[in-house]
């Protein structure tokens, strides 16, 4: 275990500098869009007021009152999230390949470690995860610095106040990085850990059979995609909505749980009998 917690930790540093750059990138961003928004949608209200002659009542009428949605659906607030998602999204392929195409093979010295080797895989794997989880409890930090200068910027009567509970119920695109409900977040982001699984064990094949291993690894994506979906499959095309929701629920959960398990047990034979340095 501490072998394992000493690698996560070296694994999570190598990427920690990058990281603070990327949160760095989303707090400036983000409160940079807040203050564009607001000030431009001031300006609309006072161009209305004062040169149109329109009262507030008029404008409120016409424009509506100024609420999170105008800065979240800002190149500046979403950009930044979807850099964050392209980065781990990278970094699923740059964590396994830096290690044999940097200035030295370290994936020798990283696999000749005095550890079990399926420990690399899932000190890698973690790093994936803090990342992941991360950048969502960041998000959720700078909320409501976000919020605060809007309300310093935005009188009380021209804005609507929201938690960030209720702008990730009413924005779709954030309800999916962000799901309220317990279930719904285990659901989608167990989903994602599954998915990371089976990349690394593609990159695994490839590493331990090259171009064959390419190969192997489509055909094992797909059987995977096959397995985690068949519950859906078999109740949409051959059983005619036999099962109830909760019981297709914990069908597609055991699904994803032997997937899961199938994708640690073949890269760990991977790893102590075919990966190639």
């Amino acid at each position: 275990m501490k072998r394992y917690v000493k690698l996560v930790n070296f694994e999570f540093n190598r990427i920690a500098k990058v990281y603070a750059v990327l949160l760095g990138i989303i707090l400036t961003s983000q409160i940079i869009g807040v203050m564009i928004t607001a000030n431009g949608y001031l300006k609309k209200a006072d161009k209305a007021m004062n040169e149109d002659m329109m009262s507030k009542a008029e404008f409120l009428q016409m424009y509506g009152q100024m609420d999170f949605h105008n800065i979240a659906y800002s190149i500046w607030f979403i950009g930044p999230i979807a850099l964050s998602v392209a980065a781990v999204a990278f970094y699923i392929f740059l964590i396994w390949y830096r290690d044999w195409f940097g200035k030295n093979t370290f994936a020798y010295r990283l696999l000749t470690l005095p550890t079990a080797r399926l420990n690399v895989f899932f000190a890698k794997l973690t790093t994936i995860v803090l990342m992941t989880f991360g950048f969502i409890a960041f998000q959720f930090i700078i909320y409501p610095i976000e919020s605060t200068v809007m309300k310093w910027m935005v009188p009380k009567d021209f804005r609507i106040d929201l938690t960030f509970h209720e702008l990730t119920q009413q924005m779709l695109d954030l309800g999916l990085l962000y799901p309220t409900e317990p279930m719904l977040f285990l659901l989608h982001y167990g989903i994602g850990i599954i998915a990371v699984t089976i990349l690394f064990t593609v990159i695994l094949f490839e590493r331990s059979f090259r171009w064959k291993g390419i190969i192997f690894g489509v055909i094992y994506s797909a059987v995977a995609g096959i397995v985690i979906f068949l519950p859906l499959i078999l109740q949409e095309f051959l059983l005619n909505g036999y099962f109830y929701p909760s019981e297709l629920i914990r069908l597609s959960m055991l699904a994803g749980v032997i997937v899961l398990a199938g994708s640690i047990a073949l890269s760990g034979y991977l790893l102590n009998k075919k990966i190639r340095i």
